[in-house]
């Protein structure tokens, strides 16, 4: 087993969590996704998580020649479309195209003491070119893809890059399709492109981690890790860096109350 395939992070443990039998890194994702509910569509995003738990499918280790190719993560989490999205689950009733300052309009992004600047945004049209690997090609080419936009960003201490990738694509059956297959995908057979910046980049033998996120008929991904390629250290807050970089989704958000109105309350 490789050197890569040994590393292991500080634990994280929720006892009620585990009791649903969600492992440490389940939980930790699954901080992140209801966090980004609860702060963007009024409060209830963890309830709505834990009956969802992210999918992962169990992989086999891979070996050094399943790695070629260009900067992928080391873990990935794929997350299906929650029903917060069914009014934007067909591209027919969300027809505006996407524009490249509506996802990357805002500078910065934050999560606690952490803030991530912006250094590019990119809408391509066209959406073969935004991946790599005939595999993921082939998913992608399924979903009926119309845009793909993407941002790479800088944390303000200059320690960690972070992308964000969002895919407007034909429903949220091909969404749910494309993070899933994700799962295998991401071990050497394919992934998005870095968005290329002359001011951080992703090591192609750094670590990095990623997620997928379907919501309604978009596929959104991010990638994140730190700008000299080491192991997460003690001090790392991925998951703070992970819930920033999904602050481009509130686009996502305006959308759905745009097509369906505004969430109900929670009841009580």
């Amino acid at each position: 087993m490789s050197a890569r395939s040994k590393r292991r992070r500080s634990s994280f443990e929720v006892p009620a969590l585990t009791e649903r039998g969600l492992t440490q890194r389940q939980q930790r994702v699954l901080i992140v996704i209801g966090t980004v509910l609860a702060v963007l569509a009024g409060g209830f995003g963890l309830t709505l998580v834990v009956s969802t738990v992210g999918i992962r499918d169990q992989a086999p280790e891979p070996s050094s020649g399943d790695l070629i190719g260009l900067p992928h993560p080391d873990d990935y989490q794929a997350w299906t479309s929650p029903k917060l999205f069914a009014p934007i689950g067909s591209r027919q009733a969300d027809v505006g195209p996407l524009k490249a300052e509506e996802v990357f309009g805002a500078k910065t992004l934050k999560s606690g003491p952490l803030t991530l600047r912006l250094l590019d945004r990119r809408l391509d049209d066209v959406c073969a070119p935004v991946v790599w690997g005939g595999s993921v090609l082939a998913e992608l080419g399924k979903t009926g893809c119309t845009q793909a936009v993407r941002g790479v960003y800088l944390s303000a201490d200059r320690r960690y890059i972070a992308q964000y990738t969002l895919f407007n694509l034909a429903s949220s059956e091909a969404a749910d399709g494309l993070v899933q297959a994700m799962s295998t995908l991401y071990r050497g057979g394919g992934w998005v492109r870095p968005l290329e910046s002359k001011t951080a980049v992703f090591s192609g033998d750094g670590y990095t981690e990623g997620s997928g996120h379907a919501m309604g008929h978009y596929a959104g991904f991010v990638w994140v890790g730190r700008v000299d390629g080491r192991d997460p250290q003690p001090k790392d807050d991925f998951v703070s860096l992970t819930l920033a970089a999904r602050g481009a989704e509130k686009a996502i958000y305006h959308r759905v109350v745009s097509v369906g109105g505004p969430p109900p309350l929670p009841a009580g």
